[in-house]
């Protein structure tokens, strides 16, 4: 017998797919719960079993877009290759996921626009910081003690590895036909790689 489906799981989709289109249309200020429920065909009732207020659902969308990106990360602790093939298979990965962001794009102004003033998204950025640093870091630390990479703070370079990534993206979202996510997250990566390894 096929395991059963997980009613919850499914209706939080369902939401956050509403929501996802409702943010982008009307914005997080403008947005109502009652909007969401609608274009979820849910009552404000079912909706609110489920997600208490708009930053409830801001905290799942932003977990739900990470959550991807920490499974990558995740990977790399037992994979035996060198630091510098895991930095690469990851931007790789990074790269290819984010293609798919860009009905996100609206999304992402309104978080950018948040994170200065709302708490919930703050916190969600810093977790996600936070938990990338402590990832990434004996990834670079494995390269400096095998001799591959030339640094003298692992965590540094992993910081640096973040601010390209998340730069580029910033200017990305600012101006998505000026940005190409591929080629300029690669080219910024393979500068990094270079000057590590020079």
């Amino acid at each position: 017998m096929s395991p059963k489906p997980d009613v919850s799981e499914e209706r939080k989709e369902q939401i956050t797919e509403a929501a996802t289109k409702v943010f982008a249309e009307q914005g997080f200020d403008k947005a109502r719960m009652d909007d969401i429920a609608t274009e979820a065909n849910l009552s404000k009732g079912t909706l609110y079993l489920y997600f208490k207020s708009k930053d409830a659902i801001i905290k799942h969308l932003l977990d739900k877009l990470f959550e991807r990106e920490f499974a990558d990360l995740q990977s790399l602790t037992d994979d035996p290759r060198p630091a510098s093939e895991k930095l690469i298979t990851f931007s790789e990965t990074m790269i290819t996921e984010m293609q798919t962001w860009t009905r996100l794009i609206p999304i992402m102004y309104e978080f950018l626009g948040r994170l200065f003033r709302q708490s919930v998204v703050q916190k969600a950025f810093k977790k996600y910081m936070r938990f990338y640093l402590d990832l990434i870091t004996p990834v670079i630390q494995q390269g400096i003690d095998e001799g591959e990479f030339k640094a003298g703070n692992a965590e540094d370079v992993a910081i640096t590895i973040g601010a390209i990534f998340e730069g580029t993206i910033l200017l990305w979202v600012y101006d998505s036909e000026m940005i190409d996510l591929e080629k300029h997250l690669s080219s910024g990566m393979k500068l990094l790689m270079d000057g590590l390894k020079a």
